[in-house]
């Protein structure tokens, strides 16, 4: 009880000096709520929610194939085809339309060892969500995401994302998190493929995750 009090006290303080400092403000100018919330991301112009979220996983070294709903299992068979990829993993809830024929599936279900993932040519997964300020692709662990090992281990990640799951920024995408955290599982933001630096600045790709991510983004339901 004494640390809730503390935590109450130190926000209690906070937020006295904000409304301090705010005293000054034109007495019409309208005030944020109070919710102790951040507020929702300023929503891009219209159509460009799309264009941003493209731009920015862009930036990430990360590819982005637009195509129709009709289209993505033809638009995951080129991209393998790119890669040489003949041999992927897949969450056991991933709609098998997006699956092309001509490929070995492995479906995760029972889950595969680390040694078969390791062994895949690379994983096609679908996504919970997609932030277009951030170019972040969040997965949910839920029957289209997969579990987090799924989408770590392959060194090349295919990741259907489609554009009406886009939201504006990370305020929105928290919020639509809130299922998956509550009903337990594991979310994973995907912000390009793995990358670190040392302390030179140098690059090095695929340490922690995928070295390739290719983003797979629905904009049309035909």
């Amino acid at each position: 009880m004494v640390a809730v009090a503390a935590v109450s006290d130190a926000r209690a303080a906070i937020l006295g000096r904000v409304r301090d400092a705010l005293r000054d403000v034109p007495a019409d100018e309208a005030a944020a709520a109070d919710d102790g919330l951040a507020p929702p991301s300023p929503a891009p112009p219209a159509g460009g929610l799309v264009d941003r979220f493209v731009d920015r996983v862009e930036d990430y070294r990360a590819t982005v194939t637009r195509c129709a709903a009709s289209e993505v299992a033809q638009t995951v068979a080129a991209i393998c085809e790119r890669h040489g990829a003949r041999r992927l993993g897949a969450p056991a809830g991933l709609d098998r339309d997006w699956l092309p024929a001509g490929l070995e599936v492995l479906s995760d279900d029972p889950p595969l060892g680390v040694d078969v993932l390791d062994g895949v040519d690379g994983v096609v997964t679908g996504s919970a969500l997609g932030i277009a300020e951030t170019g972040t692709i969040v997965l949910d662990g839920g029957p289209a995401s997969g579990r987090r090992a799924l989408s770590l281990v392959p060194d090349l990640h295919v990741c259907v994302v489609m554009a009406d799951d886009l939201v504006a920024g990370v305020p929105e995408a928290v919020s639509g998190m809130s299922a998956a955290v509550g009903a337990g599982r594991a979310v994973t933001l995907v912000s390009g493929p793995s990358a670190t630096s040392d302390i030179e600045l140098d690059r090095v790709e695929g340490v922690h995750g995928p070295r390739r991510l290719e983003v797979v983004l629905v904009t049309a339901t035909a």
